[in-house]
This record gives C-alpha cells, sequence and structure tokens, in this order.
C-alpha cells in the first residue's frame, strides 16, 4: 500500500524501520519543525526527520498540519492509508478523510486505558503490572477511535520510563505491520472503544516530579521510575536540588520520619517514607551527571540526620 507516515520522535522510529523494509510504499513523511534543544538551545531535527534525510525519502515539516497548502499537498498523493506515531499534531476531519483507507494511530497503551500524551509514564507511576500497545482507526477525539489490534506487554519491577518506551516502541513496530497486513486482505476488525472504562495520561510537567516522602515507599519508587529519564522525580536537601534516578524498597519495622536520611552506604542512601524505606542508589545533584551513590558519595558530603524535602 502507499503510506504517508507522521511521527516525530524515537518511539516512531522502529515502526519506520519497518515499513521502510517491508513491501508498502513510504510516499512521504511528516514531521514536526525542528526545535531548539540542549542548554545551547541549537535547532535540532527530529529523530523522524534524520531518518527520511538518511534514506532520501521526501520529508515535509508544517507548523500546522491545518493549513490548506499541507492538506492540498496530502490529498495530491492518493494515499492509501496513513500511519502515525507519536506525531505532536492534532489531525482535525479534513485530513482524516483524506486516505483511501483511514488514518492508524499507534498508542502506547491498552485503550481505553491511558488515553493522551504520557501513557508510558503514567501505567509506571499508578503501578500497573502490564500496559501495551494499541493501534486504532483515527477520529477527531483524543485517542477515542475504534481499536484495530492491540498487544500486552508486562511492567517489569525493573522497569522505569525508558526502558518499557523502548519495548513498546519494538512491540508497537510489529503490531503496525500486523495492522496493515490484515487491512490489505480485508481480515481487519474494528473494535469500539468502551470509554467508560477510559483513564487519562496527561503531559508531563517538571513539578510533577516532586517527591512527598510522607507516602508509601512504593508509590515513591514508582514516581522514580515513571519520570526517568524525563521529567525526573526530585527532592532538595540542605537546599540543594536532587534528582533522584533510581531507588530501591527496603522492609522496615521503625517508623521513621519521612524524608530523614538513616544511613548511608556505597550501596545507597536509606530515606524515611510513610512506612518501609526508599534507598537512593541513583541521583543527579544540580548542574552534574547523573551517578551512582558510590561516586556521588566520594565527592560531596551528605550526613545521617540530613533530611529530604519537598
Amino acid at each position: 500500500m502507499n503510506i504517508i507516515f507522521m511521527g516525530t520522535p524515537e518511539f516512531a522510529l522502529p515502526t519506520l524501520h519497518k515499513l521502510y523494509n517491508s513491501n508498502h510504499n513510504i510516499q512521504l513523511i511528516v514531521t514536526q519543525p525542528d526545535r531548539p534543544k540542549g542548554r545551547g538551545r541549537e535547532s535540532t531535527p527530529p529523530p523522524v526527520k534524520q531518518f527520511a534525510l538518511e534514506k532520501k525519502i521526501p520529508l515535509l515539516q508544517p507548523k500546522s498540519c491545518k493549513n490548506l497548502e499541507v492538506i492540498k499537498t496530502l490529498e495530491e498523493l492518493n494515499s492509501d492509508v496513513f500511519v502515525v506515531v507519536a506525531f505532536g499534531q492534532i489531525l482535525d476531519n479534513n485530513l482524516l478523510a483524506l486516505p483511501h483507507h483511514f488514518c492508524i494511530n499507534l498508542h502506547s497503551s491498552l485503550l481505553p486505558k491511558y488515553r493522551g500524551a504520557a501513557p508510558i509514564n503514567w501505567a509506571i507511576i499508578n503501578g500497573e503490572n502490564e500496559t501495551g500497545v494499541t493501534t486504532m482507526k483515527m477520529d477527531a477525539g483524543l485517542d477515542t477511535g475504534d481499536i484495530l489490534l492491540s498487544r500486552k506487554v508486562q511492567i517489569s519491577d525493573e522497569d522505569d520510563a525508558q526502558s518499557l518506551h523502548d519495548t513498546l516502541a519494538h512491540k508497537g513496530s510489529s503490531l503496525i505491520l500486523e495492522t496493515l497486513s490484515q487491512l490489505h486482505s480485508g481480515s481487519l476488525k474494528k473494535i469500539r472503544q468502551n470509554s467508560s472504562l477510559s483513564s487519562y495520561a496527561p503531559k508531563l510537567k517538571k513539578e510533577d516530579g516532586l517527591i512527598q516522602w510522607n507516602q508509601p515507599a512504593f508509590k515513591i519508587h514508582n514516581l522514580v521510575r515513571g519520570l526517568t529519564p524525563w521529567p525526573g522525580a526530585f527532592s532538595f536537601c540542605d537546599s540543594k536540588r536532587f534528582k533522584i534516578c533510581k531507588t530501591e524498597i527496603k522492609d522496615c519495622d521503625s517508623i521513621d520520619l519521612p524524608g530523614l536520611v538513616l544511613r548511608i552506604s556505597g550501596n545507597g542512601i536509606e530515606v524515611g517514607t510513610q512506612n518501609k524505606r526508599i534507598i537512593i542508589t541513583e541521583l543527579q545533584p544540580e548542574g552534574k551527571k547523573r551517578m551512582h551513590v558510590k561516586s556521588f558519595l566520594a565527592g560531596h558530603s551528605l550526613s545521617i540526620g540530613s533530611t529530604f524535602t519537598e
């Protein structure tokens, strides 16, 4: 089939690779404009653009897909299907009506759960044991279209948002190819979403990472996992800001003061919570790189009795 691919970040790359190496024809890649990035705020092309340039695939970077010239360009290609993976712009009905079949979106949750911008992060933050990927027929709503196919993925205790992102990106790439195969053969079925079972995964903000030490240890641990690598869970100690990058949970019979540093060793910094303890094993001081606690202790002073605060 003739395909227009719409996507922007790294999550879209495994699907793009598989489409490129398949029997389908990528007519055009649509991605977001270059954005300032890093401390120098230099204009940086998104990963999908870099792929398009490398493979010499026609490329479009519209500021808005509602632009009439953009719609006309896409319409003239007379595509069979649009494949949309983490594109970053909402498609209105004018665009959704263009392909011969319809627009297929890959979403990184088991819809209707975790509709929205950050399903990977919120699944971990909320302590889910499983998530998955879903392909859906796009409509004008926010992840409300008919479900096409879905695949479950277990969330391990070791997963953070980055590792789960990578797993789902690769699982999703295979699901897109399977969806296209069934669409081409005429065997693809559509299932209406049950909105009464839906939940929302809003876009993350930096302030979402502030650790509340008076919560149970498992909630803090899940927050750290769900916000790694971005935007990062953080706390303050002696007026200094620390990003908490990796933690463990330790059972404890005593009742500890939340945020209090109770033990320090090369294996971790033990901190009190509402119940049990958090062991910080990796952290990032402000203005520094992420490091193991052993490296941190070699160059920084931290005492038993210090307190992590909000």
